[in-house]
């Protein structure tokens, strides 16, 4: 019933696809169509984090004859998450004994917002949170080789799951030093043969991409680190404001649910690792994965897109269940009315299930008029989609037009054309640029374009958001002198504009 629901809250919104997953999309396509792993065509820059989808994507591609790589990844990720939303109650099950709470917990993953939302919008979140399941499931039933494949397609496909990969690793060791007696010899007391498998799935990719692109690692994490202002504590703050709803309260209740939320939900979880490291301490990695996620990434502060929050969420609903269900049983057993468990633990969770509902709407303003996560935005998207559509079929523009745009994602899979990706993310070269002036970026924004980029390599067309260039492009008398506006498509974000902005003098 868990999968069902979770395929059907997928199937139904429809594709509402988010920009950097048309850049995957693109990649896959330039293989099918024989140009290679590249985006812009004989260009050999690694610019998607996520090679295995992009495999994926490319192969059913192939296989289908078809284009329909939006809907490839809708579904493969309902699938993905159907498998996810089983695993996840399982688990629960597993350290609960009780069907009620593995329920709740498997039936909140197959409606959360957070997780169908990137599920249609085409990202790879939903297929490496089932590696990580998958990991986590083998390794609690002792499966360990499989634990090993199943990491090793977790770091394939996002290489940040070496989050979730290395304190299971370290468990395994530290399971087996203590098991096998000592004075054995080492090759009794290490976990080799896991550890070798894992490497050997990975050697090929890695060995492929370093002679292919050079590089190891995804171009976009250095250029994403580059290109965007953040403010000291960022990344942070929102990591907080996620742990203290992690059933979307603040949708329901605003922000007094957060005051509550970051006291309430991390102590429920501390409650549920402790209450998981007498029941089943294989789980233990598991659920450190969350604290260790957040301690990471606000390290590092990079700015935190809205699918960044969605990777440790599985294993903070599960502490946070078993936590409430420990702490229920807990009560009723002092009150000597165990009876009540079950009826407490449904109306818990009737009201986490019913929070998540209300994060949904029935109607939502544009895209397919289908009911969807109200999280699920897509209206920059299809306003680049009709960008990079007009471009193609009005303008001319082709594989050999240099086409310049701070979001590349929907512009160019649409149009087709190469791409001078002003962020950097497949343009590594552009990196030279950055940081820029913060004279240059708009109150309260994390982008701006720096004119000499523009000016330096002189695109076709460029395609911005108005607050990308209010404050350097927009008052460059060279740039107006070399470029005219085209049209632009009124919005209520990013500076209230998407201007298209045309090179005078013919296209390059």
């Amino acid at each position: 019933m868990i999968a069902l629901i979770a395929l059907a809250a997928r199937l139904l919104p429809q594709p509402r696809t988010i920009d950097d997953a048309f850049i995957t999309f693109r990649y896959s396509r330039n293989l099918v169509e024989g140009q290679g792993f590249v985006y812009n065509p004989g260009v050999h820059t690694l610019g998607t984090t996520t090679p295995l989808y992009t495999l994926l994507m490319a192969a059913i591609g192939a296989l289908s004859g078809s284009n329909l790589y939006p809907w490839f990844a809708l579904y493969v990720n309902a699938l993905a998450d159907a498998l996810n939303a089983v695993l996840l109650a399982y688990l629960a099950f597993r350290l609960s004994r009780r069907l009620v709470t593995s329920g709740i917990i498997g039936l909140a993953w197959a409606l959360h917002p957070m997780s169908v939302t990137f599920a249609i919008g085409g990202m790879e979140t939903s297929v490496s949170i089932l590696w990580m399941l998958a990991a986590t499931a083998a390794y609690v039933a002792r499966r360990e080789r499989w634990m090993a494949v199943f990491a090793a397609l977790g770091v394939l496909t996002r290489v940040d799951a070496l989050l979730w990969v290395a304190p299971l690793f370290a468990h395994q060791l530290i399971t087996h030093w203590r098991v096998v007696p000592e004075g054995a010899a080492w090759s009794r007391r290490l976990p080799w043969r896991s550890w070798a498998i894992f490497a050997l799935i990975l050697a090929p990719w890695y060995l492929f991409s370093w002679a292919y692109f050079g590089t190891l690692l995804s171009n976009s994490l250095h250029a994403k680190r580059l290109a965007y202002s953040v403010p000291p504590l960022q990344a942070l703050t929102r990591l907080f404001q996620a742990s203290a709803t992690p059933f979307l309260e603040y949708d329901t209740f605003g922000i007094p649910s957060i005051a509550v939320g970051i006291v309430l939900y991390p102590a429920l979880g501390t409650i549920g690792l402790l209450y998981t490291s007498r029941r089943v301490p294989r789980l233990i990695p598991f659920l450190l994965y969350p604290g260790l996620y957040v301690l990471t990434f606000s390290t590092a502060n990079p700015l935190i897109f809205r699918w960044y929050l969605a990777p440790p969420l599985p294993a903070y609903l599960l502490a946070v269940g078993v936590g409430t269900t420990a702490l229920v049983y807990a009560l009723t057993a002092q009150l000597k009315r165990p009876h009540l468990l079950t009826t407490i633990a449904l109306v818990i969770g009737g009201v986490w299930v019913g929070m998540l509902l209300h994060a949904w709407t029935l109607h939502p303003d544009h895209g397919p008029d289908r009911p969807a996560p109200k999280m699920a935005w897509h209206k920059i998207e299809l306003n680049y989609q009709r960008v990079g559509e007009r471009l193609r079929d009005e303008y001319g523009v082709t594989e050999h037009t240099l086409v310049a745009a701070g979001d590349i994602g929907a512009v160019g899979y649409y149009s087709r054309a190469t791409i001078l990706d002003t962020v950097g993310l497949v343009t590594p070269e552009l990196s030279a640029y950055y940081p820029v002036d913060p004279s240059l970026i708009p109150e309260d924004g994390n982008y701006a374009i720096p004119p000499a980029l523009i000016l330096d390599y002189q695109p076709a067309f460029l395609v911005v958001m108005a607050d990308f260039v209010r404050n350097g492009l927009a008052c460059s008398t060279e740039f107006r002198a070399q470029y005219s506006e085209l049209w632009s498509i009124p919005t209520d974000y990013y500076g209230g504009r998407m201007i298209v902005y045309q090179r005078r003098g013919g296209e390059r």
